[in-house]
């Protein structure tokens, strides 16, 4: 049976980077997406996605119906061996701006889906001591904006913990991984707003750079790896470091150039 990955929501910059990585230690990536036929319009995993290795399917991974019937249909296709919960998404970026029903909308799309995911594919991840990755953000350790998004990344970071240490007598592992700014498409109406955005914000950024998607798939890779196999229940920020403390901040604390 063939050796299988799921990544939801991956489609976008960062989940077809995963894909298109995971697909060189698994025999087929399938892409759980409100908007798979974003798959056919990319160059750079054609030959892939033309050879069967990375496969689309249409799903609304909010929807519970949706995501049972997706787990049953893809499972059929072979063992389930990872599951990356990659889903997410924010649109409103104050308290002040927040309402009941953004707040929702953005815990069920951010959290929720990752338990819904999780839940229809545990016994297969159970049977062939699978792995999953979820992708949270460094959101979820600190105020950078987007109230609700940043508390379900939090929230995610935990629910991570939980299934590293429930599932973890079947053999199965879980980790998460919380980027930084990654580049993609997602920023473009900002950078239309603001073109010096990204140059503005790199002084928060120790590496002089913001994260790529190559640089959240090589982390996934490696957490899914067996390279990983003693590391279960940690969040590996890939940041650019970020989280690590702020030049500018220490550099006017201490009055010396050295940072």
């Amino acid at each position: 049976m063939e050796s299988i990955a799921v990544v939801t929501g991956g489609a976008g910059g960062i989940g077809l980077a995963i894909a298109g990585k995971l697909a060189q230690s698994h025999e087929a990536v399938y892409i759980a997406d409100l908007h798979p036929e974003r798959l056919s319009r990319s160059q750079e995993y054609k030959s892939l996605v033309s050879e069967g290795r990375i496969r689309a399917y249409h799903c609304d991974v909010t929807q519970s119906g949706d995501v049972m019937q997706m787990a049953s249909f893809i499972s059929s296709k072979g063992k389930i061996r990872t599951l990356i919960n990659n889903a997410g998404a924010t649109d409103c970026g104050s308290l002040q701006e927040l309402t009941s029903e953004s707040w929702r909308r953005e815990i069920s799309l951010n959290l929720d889906a990752a338990f819904v995911c999780f839940h229809a594919f545990a016994e297969k991840l159970k049977l062939n001591r699978g792995v999953v990755v979820n992708i949270t953000s460094v959101n979820g350790f600190s105020v950078y904006g987007n109230p609700a998004y940043s508390a379900a990344k939090a929230g995610l970071i935990h629910f991570t913990k939980s299934i590293a240490v429930e599932y973890g007598k079947f053999g199965v592992r879980a980790n998460s991984v919380a980027p930084g700014t990654v580049r993609t498409s997602i920023w473009n109406v900002k950078i239309q707003e603001n073109p010096k955005l990204f140059d503005d914000i790199l002084q928060f950024y120790p590496l002089g750079r913001i994260v790529n998607p190559q640089d959240v798939a090589d982390a996934v890779m490696f957490l899914v790896s067996d390279q990983a196999a003693a590391i279960t229940g940690v969040c590996l920020p890939v940041d650019c470091g970020l989280t690590a403390g702020q030049a500018p901040m220490a550099r006017t604390l201490t009055q010396s150039d050295s940072y």
